[in-house]
């Protein structure tokens, strides 16, 4: 069960017709078996949101609807207005269950993924802010169920299910004041039925007015109510521009230049959402002090940052018209914000180096740790290698990766920022880090962009290190949809190679651009080429007694070895791997081959040992809460008691298999 909703408003009058209608032509759709479109639209600031929220709660208390999603359709749109549907449908398919790594890449795999994962369920989906109803035709689900789609102004051009128009209009004066009432309860209103009148005038039944009025009373308890009229006079000031603007800048009037320095930085912070410790990068006063700035919009209503005072990690957003707002108050102060754009990469690069350090261990990089940043306080990762426990040391390199993963925008749009800066060595770094991000998630779009940033930088700073290696990732991936891409890569990879020195890093990246185009070789169908370029690599690395290196060329010859039917072989190169990664307390590389190790002994006819270490690989997947994994080893262990003639047991793993791949969409 899934439900996004967000908490409702209190408190929340009127619109019991808007809800009753909304109601009755949704379970009359769905006793059709139809898909029923509720089409909220309005001017701004007249609670459509709310009203879309509040209809999402009651079909989800009715029973029938498992799952409620939410998305702003402001948060996915560029600088121009242009919607990215794709990323949509993503954030919609992971709401789902569907896990990161088996979301499709291409635009229409993912959008038949979307109705093959939504047809097993019904589902409420409400889509915040549509400008057109083009915007929705690829992201109606596929079953009976419900999309509540608000607009500022009626969706002619929408179509798809059985469509239902609730236009939203002002508040009127009855369920104006009662608002009002509701959230100042000091009986001031009461007292002074003049002002108030004039209040209510002045917010001409706007929700988002009336609540920002309220909440301007409640704040200053002693002044008279006629005394604060001027202080949202500005919302109706001028017609032209959106209500909400017009509150926004009552809030920002009433912040403390700290406060306001605050909210201007956040206009600039790279990636669709901040956390409080990234607040503070790029304040650089302390998190005390960042902490108060929060509270500050907070209660002005520039933020709605209710998360942030439950769980300090919490990925917070300001709203697309806040951001703007934002923005256009730090126009004015652009020393201010390209001091802050060059402390937050520094602080960004070495949250990443050092979460890549606690997840990946102590692997080749050619950029130095970062140092701490004055002001910035850092994440506070817990140390998988430092727990108490095996099941302590999981959870804790789960909240890594997933730490990883919810600041990948973040990372995405600092990779872009510092190579528009010319910071390049922060793009570099931000790209070796995205490396083992990755390993668990293959690139797409995003990825292939940041890689070729990296290696533009590089390049650009002369940076020979740099270059071999940002060439080796992107080339990695290029060779997925495009070999001659990748193998051009990999010569330029090679070219810089030559002009590497003879230090123990220069060793290494020599070593890794050897096995980079093995890869590339295997990948082509060439195995003896790659066992031979692995094997140069090998020796290499065993030339500066890198233990890592050695395993990592035994895993990948091993597996050549398997793939060319050579098992005798192919076990004693895994065998050698495994244990290696297990000595050096290499969880993912232990998992990857001891897999690989189970398959060569599976097909050696060592069912027992084979079951054992499949089983720990699935277990290890579970920790990882990889789904895709786990799919992998549940087919493997089919493979493998078919042999052993158990066919039932077979069955039952197939079908574990079959599940995982269904919940993901990928049947």
């Amino acid at each position: 069960m899934t439900v996004e909703l967000p908490a409702s408003p209190k408190p929340f009058v009127n619109r019991e017709e808007e809800q009753a209608r909304a109601g009755a032509a949704v379970r009359e759709g769905v006793q059709r078996g139809e898909l029923v479109v509720l089409s909220l639209s309005g001017p701004p600031g007249v609670g459509k949101s709310e009203l879309a929220y509040r209809i999402g709660r009651n079909l989800h208390a009715e029973g029938d609807f498992p799952h409620v999603l939410c998305v702003d359709l402001d948060d996915y749109r560029g600088p121009d207005g242009w919607l990215d549907t794709g990323d949509v449908l993503t954030q919609l398919l992971e709401s789902l269950g569907v896990e990161p790594a088996s979301v499709k890449g291409a635009f229409g795999a993912r959008r038949r993924q979307y109705r093959a994962v939504t047809s097993q369920s019904r589902v409420v989906v409400v889509l915040d802010n549509a400008r057109y109803g083009s915007e929705v035709a690829d992201l109606l689900p596929s079953s009976a169920g419900a999309v509540i789609v608000t607009s500022g102004r009626p969706l002619h051009d929408l179509d798809g299910g059985a469509r239902e128009d609730l236009p939203v209009r002002p508040l009127a004066a009855g369920a104006a004041r009662e608002l009002l009432e509701g959230i100042v309860t000091d009986g001031r209103f009461a007292a002074d039925p003049e002002a108030t009148e004039a209040l209510l005038q002045l917010c001409e039944g706007s929700p988002s007015a009336l609540r920002i009025a309220a909440c301007t009373v409640s704040r200053h308890g002693l002044r008279p109510l006629a005394r604060l009229l001027d202080e949202v006079q500005g919302v109706l000031d001028e017609k032209i521009a959106p209500v909400v603007e017009q509150v926004l800048d009552v809030g920002y009037a009433e912040l403390s230049p700290q406060g306001a320095e605050l909210y201007r930085l956040l206009s600039v912070h790279p990636g669709p959402t901040f956390t409080r410790d990234s607040a503070a990068a790029l304040l650089a006063q302390g998190v005390d002090a960042c902490e108060a700035g929060l509270e500050e919009l907070h209660a002005e209503g520039l933020a709605d940052l209710r998360p942030a005072f439950m769980e300090p990690g919490a990925r917070l957003r300001l709203s697309q018209a806040q951001r703007a707002h934002a923005r256009r108050k730090s126009e004015a102060a652009e020393g201010e914000r390209a001091r802050a754009q060059r402390r937050f990469l520094d602080w960004e690069v070495r949250q990443w180096q050092r979460s890549d350090l606690l997840i990946a261990g102590d692997r080749l990089r050619v950029q130095p740790l970062a140092g701490e940043t004055p002001g910035g306080p850092d994440v506070a990762f817990a140390d998988p290698g430092t727990a108490g426990s095996d099941q302590e040391r999981a959870a804790r390199l789960r909240r890594l990766v997933r730490w990883q993963y919810e600041d990948r925008h973040v990372m995405f749009a600092s990779v872009r920022l510092a190579h528009a800066l010319g910071a390049d060595a922060a793009s570099v770094a931000l790209c070796e880090c995205a490396w083992t991000y990755a390993q668990d998630h293959p690139p797409k779009a995003d990825l292939l962009d940041v890689f070729g940033l990296g290696r533009e930088s590089a390049t650009r700073a002369g940076d020979v290190r740099g270059i071999v290696r940002m060439t080796c990732q992107l080339a990695r991936w290029l060779w997925e949809s495009d070999i001659p891409a990748a193998e051009a890569e990999m010569h330029a990879a090679f070219a810089a190679a030559r002009g590497l020195g003879h230090e123990e890093l220069d060793t290494k990246l020599r070593a890794s651009a050897l096995e980079f185009l093995g890869m590339l070789e295997a990948k082509k169908g060439d195995r003896a080429s790659a066992a031979d370029l692995y094997t140069e690599s090998r020796a290499l690395h065993e030339s500066i007694g890198n233990a890592y290196g050695v395993l990592l060329q035994n895993y990948r010859l091993g597996q050549t070895m398997s793939q060319a039917r050579k098992f005798d072989e192919a076990e004693d190169l895994l065998a050698r791997a495994h244990a290696s990664a297990a000595a050096l307390k290499r969880e993912r590389m232990t998992a990857r081959t001891g897999f690989a190790l189970g398959q060569v002994l599976s097909e050696l006819g060592r069912t027992d040992e084979a079951r054992r270490l499949f089983q720990e690989s699935l277990d290890s997947a579970r920790r990882r809460e990889s789904e895709f994994d786990q799919a992998r080893v549940h087919d493997a262990f089919a493979g493998l008691e078919e042999r052993a003639g158990d066919g039932a047991e077979a069955t039952r793993q197939r079908a574990s298999a079959a599940a995982l791949r269904q919940r993901n969409g990928l049947l």
